[in-house]
């Protein structure tokens, strides 16, 4: 009956979202205004449920009334015209009963309006009292402040048609307005003629809607929701109260978990915060950042927790029956990992290796349950019968077998062994095999004779992957030569030829709807395709390096792919958007799959592990500004009041040294950028790009002001001298060019015998040292321009130099996981610092000199004491490679940038002898940390679960599951509170909430 008017209301979407629009003194908002940023993304009853909580939200006490049904007038809007199936339609809408989400007549609308009235509630109906007075939400109680005209203008250009400012409430009357959780909530009351404000203090309203209804899943009222905490301290901190009283009540469970997923989502980070015996259960808590914080006794029950970091947090006794890691514990092999496959019913995963072996394994346990030998070298492909009794795997050694998966043993042999074999896939029926083969052909196989039916030509050069069609009536393959073709089945001919690559198609994918194509290729590109016309729809771009799989999630809506840079990314089909990164691979990836229902994503690559990721526990990424690719140097500024930092993705970032909000982004470089560095008064940044060119900045304005030429090849590292007329850059031309700070003049070019991949300056500014690709350090004299000497020692290339404060030493970082640490007169080495376990990328100093910080692909930060060469700190389990590392002398912090994209920033906290370092706060941070996080005595942990912790470097024994109801714990329904600041006591392990002490000064995160 209502269906039309429900329609009516999504068309009016853009127009019944709410904003708040005047802002008073102090910032905060306060009149509730028309949105249109969230344009046709909800439902007509998502519409009712956002105009109800957003009204619920400004205006006191009218929440008990709505849930009584109470019909209050919302919106009416005459003569709208939409356009539904080809017609265009003329209709009025009635007003809306928010509290029911049904829609009244005119005659009970107007009825409804008088009764709200009489009730004492102001509430605008935008059509038809524009110019009513309105509720202001937030004002302070001594006075009540409304926008200015202008103010008006600059939020809403467009603010003639908006409703006039209501007329502001004498001081003396506003003796009674409502204080909620540390903020004052102001309401006008109506009487015959004059208005009146009432005020009182007492805990949280219990009527508010963040205590009664789950938003934790409210994806468009979260984002609302983190954008008024942005704007307004006093909405924050009604959150953190709400968390700091779920401690001491039950009945706040709901309204704390709908409080620190809103504080989350809106980038607020938790360090060494003390969060013992708050109540979330079913919060999300993804992405977030929660460093040395305490949450023993914590309800965690069924919260999400991907990506979250948790480095140093004390879980001991905390409840976490039902969370969500978003990952499961990955299985380390010792051979590459080269396919993978699940079976039809999910609960087997099919893995072959680069030793010719096929392992199958439980997904429940990681147990094999079966074994498939026969092939003599690597496997390149293994794939599932669709009803799930047979395995087709290809080999470099040139065959094709199939597999009976109950007794592993071998069924047919295809092939005459003369061609190489690289895809392969069943046909939906499970009757026939596509192969793809080097002689530049497809070729279909009976699967019960194992003959070959069918020959496919027309590749101009081999067939790599191959894919069937929803109906088998079509196969597609990817190739050397560039293109995708379509197939006709049945008449064996080419029925089209997708062009679009610029290199090879390494993997093709049909999606379960069968209407679109997926390929991925060597120029680092995902492309859809529309399978019936040929037509490219989307090209997906991200990747840095070679795209090696891809994979359509099973209802369609996604595109999983993996490569060469070591990530599996997650794409919205109809959007294009890369929504999730997943980082923990070390090396590349070589196979991606989806398991039949959707909630696992399976990769496996050179790493020699196989990882499941959670694919059902995925929320919405938060927003940032931050990168989106690798970050390759991070620089603080010399007044200490920025960081600099330069990415793959052809941006540098300036960063708020203390909040780590993004200040300003400089853009202009064509490709990757390689490099940056402030001039020492600090108003200039020069970069350095694989564009060929050299950047200079101002840093106030953002804006470039020259472009300087003359490298033939990347630009691999920039740096001032100290004076600051004179920067040098290093590139894999061979040379490095010193150049004049002001006119940009090229002053002087040394030649070297191999790529530069690093340059320093002495601080007296006549010598300069470059580190090479042929694993030598050398020192310049740069008057001359001559070599004065080789260091040597490293036994890979060098990444990095840097001098000491003093200028008598020099500290090297190579690929031979080796620092080596020179003494510049005499060219002796007097350390080589060994400790880590790969790649060393980056090394800088402190400010006086004693101690010296490096990071590498070892995934591990280590601060080292310069005189003797001991490893004073470190910071292991990274999630992705560090690819950068600085030491801000004036704040005396670390900084570090990885390859995720992540920029940290830590605090050095000296401890008698040794020292430690913790987060201060993180950009674009993405990926599970637990390292040094204990879980002593935590409840409901699942076996898999206790794993992957213990892999990820979690300390203490979880309490074992007793019973199986403790594996499924509800989520309970929670409720309403205000965070406490941590207390400078030590922390028991094993206290409890009752012992938690109350009074402490608030906390803000």
């Amino acid at each position: 009956m209502h269906f039309p008017y429900l329609y009516w209301m999504s068309v009016l979407t853009p127009f019944v979202l709410m904003r708040l629009l005047w802002h008073n003194r102090s910032g905060t908002m306060v009149i509730v205004n028309i949105a249109t940023s969230l344009r046709g993304s909800l439902s007509p009853r998502q519409t009712l449920d956002f105009a109800q909580v957003y009204l619920e939200l400004a205006v006191p006490n009218i929440a008990p009334v709505l849930r009584q049904g109470t019909k209050v007038p919302f919106y009416r809007a005459r003569k709208v015209v939409g356009h539904a199936k080809g017609q265009h339609m003329t209709k009025e809408i009635a007003t809306t009963n928010i509290g029911t989400g049904n829609l009244l007549n005119r005659q009970e609308a107007k009825g409804s309006y008088k009764k709200s009235r009489k009730l004492g509630m102001n509430v605008r109906d935008p059509g038809l009292s524009p110019g009513s007075p309105t509720t202001n939400v937030d004002a302070p109680a001594s006075s009540t402040v409304h926008a200015s005209q202008d103010q008006r203008q600059h939020i809403f250009p467009n603010s003639e048609h908006l409703p006039k400012p209501p007329v502001p409430v004498p001081d003396e009357h506003l003796s009674n307005t409502k204080q909620l959780a540390g903020f004052t909530m102001g309401f006008e009351i109506n009487s015959s003629s004059d208005q009146q404000a009432i005020t009182h203090e007492q805990e949280p309203d219990f009527d508010s809607p963040l205590v009664w209804r789950n938003f934790v899943h409210d994806h468009p009222l979260l984002q609302l929701f983190e954008e008024r905490v942005r704007q307004e301290p006093a909405f924050k901190d009604q959150l953190l109260t709400y968390i700091e009283h779920s401690k001491k009540d039950k009945k706040w469970r709901q309204a704390a978990s709908n409080a620190i997923t809103i504080l989350v989502r809106a980038g607020e980070q938790f360090i060494g915060t003390d969060l013992r015996g708050i109540q979330i259960p079913g919060a999300d808590l993804s992405y977030g950042v929660f460093d040395s914080v305490r949450l023993q006794n914590a309800d965690l029950t069924n919260a999400n927790l991907r990506g979250v970091w948790l480095r140093e947090t004390n879980l001991n006794g905390a409840q976490m029956a039902g969370v969500q890691f978003g990952e499961l514990p990955y299985r380390t092999e010792k051979r590459r990992i080269r396919s993978c496959a699940y079976s039809p019913d999910g609960k087997g995963i099919a893995v072959g290796f680069s030793d010719g072996n096929i392992s199958v394994y439980s997904t429940s346990n990681w147990e094999r349950i079966r074994r498939l030998s026969g092939h003599s070298d690597v496997v390149r492909r293994v794939v599932y019968s669709p009803r799930g009794n047979q395995i087709a795997s290809i080999s470099k050694d040139r065959t094709l077998r199939l597999w009976d998966i109950e007794t592993g043993s071998q069924l047919h042999a295809l092939g005459d062994n003369r061609e190489r074999s690289y895809g392969v896939a069943y046909s939906p029926q499970g009757d026939f095999i596509a192969s793809g083969c080097s002689d530049k052909k497809v070729r279909l196989w009976n699967v019960t004779t194992g003959e070959c039916c069918k020959i496919l030509s027309g590749h101009t050069r081999g067939v790599l992957s191959v894919a069937y069609s929803l109906d088998g009536c079509q196969v597609a393959s990817g190739s050397t030569d560039s293109t995708v073709r379509l197939w006709n089945v049945d008449a064996g001919t080419c029925s089209r030829i997708l062009s679009g690559h610029r290199d090879t198609v390494w993997g093709v994918a049909y999606s379960p709807h069968g209407d679109q194509i997926a390929s991925v290729s060597e120029d680092k590109t995902v492309i859809l395709w529309d399978a019936e016309t040929g037509i490219r729809r989307r090209i997906l771009t991200g990747h840095t390096g070679i795209v090696y799989s891809v994979a359509f999630s099973p209802n369609g809506n996604q595109v999983a792919s993996g490569g060469m840079d070591g990530t599996v990314r997650l794409w919205d089909v109809d959007t294009g958007r890369c929504c999730h990164t997943l980082a923990g691979h070390t090396r590349c990836i070589k196979t991606i799959t989806y398991s039949p229902n959707g909630d696992q994503i399976a990769s496996g690559g050179e790493d020699e592990a196989l990882r499941l990721w959670g694919a059902s526990a995925i929320s919405p990424r938060l927003v940032s500004c931050g990168h989106r690719s690798a970050v390759y140097t991070i620089k603080s500024s010399p007044k200490g009041d920025l960081i600099a930092s330069c990415s793959l993705d052809r941006m540098i970032r300036l960063w708020d040294v203390e909040t780590g909000a993004c200040r300003r982004i400089l853009s202009g470089h064509t490709a990757s950028v390689f490099s940056v560095a402030y001039s020492p008064q600090g108003d200039t940044i020069v970069s350095g790009s694989s564009d060929n060119s050299v950047r200079v900045w101002r840093v106030e304005s953002g804006k470039c002001q020259q472009v300087l030429t003359g490298h033939a090849r990347w630009v691999t590292s920039v740096v001032f001298s100290l004076e600051g007329d004179t920067f040098a850059t290093a590139s894999e031309d061979k040379t490095v060019r010193l150049w004049n700070a002001v006119t940009g003049d090229c002053r002087k070019v040394l030649s070297h015998p191999d790529d530069v991949l690093s340059v320093a300056y002495a601080p007296g500014g006549k010598q300069i040292a470059t580190g090479s690709r042929d694993k030598s350090v050398r020192l310049w004299d740069v008057d001359t321009g001559e070599c004065c000497m080789e260091l040597k020692g490293h036994t890979s290339r060098v990444q990095a130099v840097v001098y000491s404060p003093q200028g008598d030493q020099l500290a090297s970082a190579s690929d031979d996981k080796t620092i080596r640490v020179w003494d510049v007169l005499t060219g002796e080495c007097r350390l080589a610092l060994t400790d880590h376990t790969g790649h060393v990328s980056g090394v800088s100093y402190s400010a006086n000199g004693k101690l010296l910080v490096s990071g590498g692909h070892d995934k591990a930060m280590r601060l080292w004491d310069v005189s003797s060469g001991v490893c004073r700190a470190v910071v292991e389990n990274f999630p992705d490679k560090i690819r950068c590392v600085d030491w801000c002398a004036s704040t005396n912090c670390l900084l570090t940038g990885c390859e995720d994209g992540s920029v940290l920033k830590w605090k050095v906290i000296e401890e008698k002898d040794q020292y430690r370092l913790q987060l201060q706060w993180s950009a674009t941070y993405g990926a599970l940390a637990v390292t040094g996080a204990s879980v002593q005595g935590a409840r409901g942990l699942t076996a898999l679960n206790k794993q992957l912790l213990k892999q990820r470097g979690a300390i203490g024994e979880p309490e074992d599951l007793m019973t199986e109801a403790s594996k499924k714990l509800p989520i309970k329904e929670p409720a309403d509170s205000k965070l406490k600041e941590t207390s400078e006591e030590t922390v028991r392990d094993s206290s409890s909430a009752a012992d938690i002490p109350v009074g402490q000064p608030e906390l803000s995160v």
